[in-house]
């Protein structure tokens, strides 16, 4: 099982990227910080709601979603170095597919 660090304020959300991970063999591991995802594999993170380039700086895979309406948070990501860049819906609908490239 890898450890996934899901930062995601969504409660809702947070239960449903969290049970997909599962789902897919791996452990998610709740985190409200950079400093909180040391030790994981890949983060998974709202992108409204981290500091893209403290992502960046762990040192491992970032996929970060966003509201597909706010394309300055996906232009600052991707310059930031954020290996995954996409719409929230597309996040909730192939989340297993796409932690699958990064494990």
């Amino acid at each position: 099982m890898a450890p996934i660090a899901v930062l995601v304020d969504d409660l809702m959300l947070s239960s449903r990227v969290t049970e997909s991970l599962t789902a897919s063999g791996h452990k998610p591991i709740i985190a409200r910080s950079a400093r909180e995802a040391e030790g994981a594999v890949l983060v998974i993170c709202d992108l409204d709601c981290v500091d893209h380039s403290e992502m960046v700086a762990l040192g491992i895979p970032v996929i970060g979603f966003y509201s597909h309406v706010d394309q300055e948070t996906r232009q600052r990501a991707e310059e930031a170095g954020v290996e995954l860049v996409v719409p929230r819906s597309r996040m909730a609908r192939e989340l297993p597919d796409l932690v699958a490239r990064f494990t």
